[in-house]
C-alpha cells in the first residue's frame, strides 16, 4: 500500500520558517517526480515546487522563489519543504504527491496545514 505523510506544519509569525516532509512508504521515492503543491480556502490547489528524477531538475513557483527550497533524503525515503520569510499569503494547506503536474499524480498525502499569522 503506498502511502504519503505530510508532516511539519504550524502556525508561524510572519517571516517564520518551517520544514515540511513528505515521508513515503510503498514506494522509492527515487524513480518518481515529487510536487509540493497548497491549497488556500477557496482558492484552486496551486504547484509550489518540484523535484524531477528524469533530469535531476527543480522547480519553483515565482511566489516562492528565493524563499523555499525543495530537497530529497533518499535513505530516509522523504522529501522536504523549508519555507523561510512566511508570509500570510503562504498560508495554506500543504500536500505533496508524486507528480509534478496536478493532474497527472498519481498518491497524494493528506496534506498539512500551514498557517502564518501574528
Amino acid at each position: 500500500q503506498v502511502q504519503l505523510v505530510e508532516s511539519g506544519g504550524g502556525l508561524v509569525q510572519p517571516g517564520g520558517s518551517l520544514r515540511l516532509s513528505c515521508a513515503a512508504s510503498g514506494i522509492n521515492l527515487d524513480y518518481f517526480a515529487i510536487g509540493w503543491f497548497r491549497q488556500a480556502p477557496g482558492k484552486e490547489r496551486e504547484g509550489v515546487s518540484c523535484t524531477k528524477t528524469s533530469d535531476g531538475s527543480i522547480h519553483y513557483a515565482d511566489s516562492v522563489k528565493g524563499r523555499f527550497t525543495i530537497s530529497r533524503d533518499n535513505g530516509r525515503n522523504t522529501v522536504y519543504l523549508d519555507m523561510n520569510s512566511l508570509k500570510p499569503e503562504d498560508t495554506a494547506v500543504y500536500y505533496c504527491a508524486t507528480n509534478c503536474e496536478r493532474d497527472l499524480a498519481r498518491y497524494w498525502g493528506q496534506g498539512t496545514q500551514v498557517t502564518v499569522s501574528s
